[in-house]
């Protein structure tokens, strides 16, 4: 189980968004490489980055953030926001990402998808955002009108690392993760889910602990991080024990 801290970039800035909208960005640090190295010592052992500003053009907008960020930290980085194509795919892999997150392009061309995990396993995840039960894209600005678990599908055997599943209607307000949608996905695929939006506080952590979460690979968590709720050293002690507890068994 992993907690994923994130940070999310609009024009070079970290920043967390509210309901997914642009308009409602509250800046925490101007130096992104700082806040990577700042997660990195305390004991994060993953990093979860979006380029906002990509999700919305269609092509990456924060590329000197994110290498900034990959200078800064040791720890292995997924991005996703705006990588549409195989040659964006490869340009990032070659700049030292460990994994590529495709969203409205999996919507698009499930194809490519497919083709990117062959010709890059291991590195390849799958965003899936929803709003209403059904797939957004565009950077949360459109609604589709295909079910998250028919997205999924798509991909079983495909070779997908990971399914991020973001709940749209709870990101960024606090108001806990999805669990009973997060937890049919991952019933329904084989392909390892990370939760995503609204992890509020360290009940969520716990929660995310228990026998029936256990199935996850883990959660991202942003604004309950910048803000305090989430004490960094207790929820990285509450999953250290968890895993020396499975191993034990």
């Amino acid at each position: 189980m992993i907690l994923f801290p994130a940070i999310d970039l609009k024009d070079g800035q970290c920043v967390r968004l509210k309901l997914g909208d642009m308009e409602q960005a509250t800046v925490y640090n101007p130096d992104p490489g700082a806040q990577a190295k700042a997660f990195e010592d305390q004991g994060f052992e993953w990093l979860h980055v979006v380029d906002l500003n990509g999700a919305f053009a269609g092509e990456s907008v924060n590329g000197a953030a994110v290498d900034a960020i990959l200078k800064s930290t040791k720890n292995p980085v997924q991005l996703g926001g705006g990588i549409r194509t195989l040659d964006h795919i490869e340009s990032w892999l070659s700049r030292g990402l460990t994994r590529v997150i495709l969203g409205t392009i999996a919507v698009r061309d499930p194809d490519l998808v497919i083709e990117a995990c062959r010709k890059f396993p291991g590195h390849v995840a799958v965003g899936i955002d929803a709003k209403g039960g059904k797939v957004a894209v565009e950077g949360w600005a459109e609604a589709s009108e295909l079910g998250i678990v028919e997205l999924a599908k798509k991909f079983e055997g495909a070779g997908v690392a990971a399914i991020i599943y973001t709940d749209i209607d709870r990101d960024g307000i606090l108001t806990g993760i999805n669990w009973d949608s997060t937890l049919e996905l991952a019933d329904a695929v084989s392909i390892p889910v990370i939760a995503s939006g609204g992890l509020a506080s360290i009940d969520d952590v716990k929660r995310m602990l228990r026998p029936d979460a256990r199935k996850l690979e883990g959660a991202i968590s942003g604004r309950a991080l910048y803000d305090g709720r989430i004490g960094p050293a207790e929820a990285l002690a509450l999953i250290k024990a968890a895993r020396a507890k499975e191993t034990a068994q």
